[in-house]
């Protein structure tokens, strides 16, 4: 990729980052749970087109939820801890959340791109299909 390339694709991600739900949102989640904040934006890109309404039913009859697309089998954990479904609709609990989700196959996984996978599925091929989807989806570095 050129340097101008690059610099347009940078400059393209950070105008999105600005327009989707505040730029702080992302950044939090990123920092307090230590991933980067390109992979979150990948992860939602692929889950949700940056959609923190978005709602999808899957065929074993469970649903996802909001920006990050959270599972509904996560509900009953979640709720515990304070977190209903319909906090989920709010882009920066979604991205908390997510973040969550993604540490956690991170630390047990400790792999970025099978933990990327986790993230959605179980079944190894599956997830590493998700996972070349969400790496498509990844803003270039900045240099």
């Amino acid at each position: 990729m050129t340097i101008r390339a690059r610099l347009l694709a940078l400059l393209l991600f950070a105008a999105i980052l600005a327009c989707t739900p505040a730029h702080a949102c992302w950044e939090a989640a990123a920092r307090r749970y230590g991933v980067d904040v390109r992979l979150l934006y990948a992860i939602a890109k692929t889950e949700s087109s940056i959609n923190p309404r978005a709602i999808n039913r899957n065929r074993n009859g469970s649903y996802d939820v909001g920006l990050m697309q959270i599972n509904s089998s996560w509900f009953p954990l979640l709720k515990r801890h304070g977190i209903e479904e319909k906090h989920l609709y709010d882009p920066c609990v979604s991205l908390q959340v997510g973040s969550w989700i993604l540490a956690q196959n991170l630390q047990r996984l400790r792999d970025p791109w099978l933990a990327v996978g986790a993230y959605n599925s179980p079944t190894p091929a599956k997830a590493r299909a998700y996972a070349l989807k969400v790496y498509r989806n990844l803003p270039p570095a900045p240099d």
